[in-house]
């Protein structure tokens, strides 16, 4: 396994506890990890960058994110660091890769003080993966949350819509019959994200 040093960042309004189970496996590998808290409504990029540059250096790395925690992990590789070419893969649960229709509607309707500088990331809107490193998608399809009353018909985990979750250049697309947040314990996913991180490419 070439991966050295896994960054974990989390989603909108959590903390890095709520992704310690999924540390705790991912510590079993052999790799140093970084779980990383950071103010979701107020994101300090600079201090963000700094941090994840250091703790990776020049060993390769991966990064493991929730949600918002996906955004977070591309806008760090187009800041473009030298730390940052070190990263082989990033692997993202849950994350709307294509903006987020939720936080849309929540800005629509004028709830902007609910998400505060987390639009910068939600609100972004692009359709494919430009780096270097991979990107490994994960997705949910057990609708438990707000999005069914949104957009019926749809498909999504409650939060974030299936399409969201696909990009051009993305390596992999893997969907679980699991919510937005049970992405983050459920065992075939940490399963699936072991057998990523453990991959020699």
């Amino acid at each position: 396994m070439n991966i050295k040093r896994i960054v974990v960042l989390h989603g909108l309004y959590m903390s890095g506890f709520v992704m310690q189970p999924l540390c705790t496996r991912l510590e079993k590998t052999g790799c140093e990890i970084l779980n990383l808290s950071y103010n979701t409504l107020a994101p300090d990029r600079q201090a963000i960058f700094e941090r994840i540059d250091a703790f990776i250096a020049d060993k390769p790395a991966a990064f493991v994110c929730h949600s918002m925690g996906g955004l977070v992990a591309r806008d760090y590789l187009t800041h473009a660091s030298t730390q940052s070419q070190h990263v082989e893969k990033v692997i993202t649960l849950g994350t709307p890769h294509k903006g987020s229709a939720i936080a849309k509607h929540m800005h629509d309707k004028g709830f902007d003080g609910l998400l505060k500088n987390s639009v910068e990331y939600l609100l972004s809107e692009t359709n494919t993966w430009p780096f270097n490193a991979r990107l490994y998608s994960i997705a949910g399809d057990l609708p438990i949350g707000l999005m069914p009353l949104l957009q019926k018909g749809s498909r999504s985990d409650g939060t974030v819509l299936l399409d969201e979750t696909k990009l051009k250049g993305m390596a992999e697309h893997k969907v679980f019959h699991r919510s937005h947040t049970t992405l983050i314990y459920s065992r075939s996913v940490m399963d699936y994200i072991i057998d990523v991180i453990s991959r020699d490419k």
